[in-house]
């Protein structure tokens, strides 16, 4: 089997690279790779790259993730959220190979405290979320083979995340101002790649589990409970860790100005994951624990 990686570089694709490879011969690329290309802005680049590679699986971890730059560049963030994908859709339904897809919470306006299912109807606030919307539909008209996992609150070992900002910000202040009206489940990319990899290899055996499918830890937080909890953990992991923050101040989302609007809720129902590939979820706490003990 091959299988064509795009996005290697970002925190789900970085890890992609480890959990496919044991399924098959792996071609993994980013935006400027020379091998083929993978630069979502040249649709007919990645026409020609699908046809040069005759994958087996294309694998789509690229996208444009910059939330508030999104909203002064939409044609650009079109392209590279909706356009790519659905172009990837057209090849993979054309050469007979199957295409998984990250999708976001952000396809949901946040109204609510219950958790989002597959069949709520979408409604994004912002233009990121817009163009993954539109990115899905594109890929389900185009490809009956996909996988589509929408997650939330993505974060890696590798690269800057929300944690990282909070240590680094804790040795620097007296104080923290975290939002507090904001809630889902911080996901690790680690978890993420897993889960595809399994999905993947039973989608394979079993076509009909094909679809859309909501993937995120187990459990719920603000990012205020994040944030306290963070750094409650690096202080038990790391005595020696000057922390000078001591007070987290929770504060409402408007206690902030940005160019996009967020959701408030961004809880999401993962039963339909876990029923369809056997899976049981690890609570947010434990992905985020070991991050921890791998970064500190």
């Amino acid at each position: 089997m091959k299988i064509l990686l795009f996005g290697k570089g970002g925190q789900v694709g970085w890890e992609l690279q480890r959990s496919l490879s044991p399924l098959g011969e792996l071609v993994a690329l980013d935006h400027d790779s020379s091998n083929y290309c993978g630069d979502f802005s040249n649709l007919s680049g990645l026409v020609e790259t699908v046809k040069d590679v005759k994958p087996d699986v294309i694998v789509n971890a690229a996208a444009h993730t910059a939330v508030d730059k999104a909203e002064s560049e939409p044609d650009l963030v079109r392209t590279l959220n909706a356009l790519a994908p659905g172009v990837l859709a057209q090849e993979a339904a054309h050469h007979g190979a199957w295409l998984v897809h990250y999708s976001t919470d952000y396809v949901f306006d946040g109204s609510g405290t219950r958790a989002w299912t597959e069949s709520d109807t979408p409604a994004p606030l912002n233009v990121y979320g817009q163009t993954k919307l539109e990115g899905e539909q594109l890929i389900q008209a185009a490809c009956r083979q996909h996988l589509i996992f929408r997650t939330s609150w993505v974060y890696a070992a590798r690269g800057g995340n929300f944690a990282k900002t909070m240590l680094r910000l804790a040795q620097e202040r007296e104080r923290l101002t975290v939002i507090d009206d904001q809630f889902g489940a911080p996901t690790g990319a680690e978890l993420l790649a897993d889960v595809s990899a399994h999905a993947i290899a039973q989608v394979l055996r079993r076509a009909q589990d094909a679809g859309l499918y909501h993937l995120v830890a187990a459990g719920e937080t603000s990012w205020h409970a994040y944030a306290s909890y963070v750094i409650a953990q690096a202080k038990l992991l790391r005595p020696d860790l000057k922390i000078t923050a001591d007070e987290i101040q929770p504060v409402a989302s408007n206690a902030f100005v940005t160019a996009a609007r967020r959701p408030l809720n961004s809880r999401l129902n993962t039963s339909k994951l876990q029923n369809t590939f056997g899976l049981k979820l690890p609570r947010w706490q434990e992905g985020v624990s070991r991050m921890l003990a791998e970064t500190l």
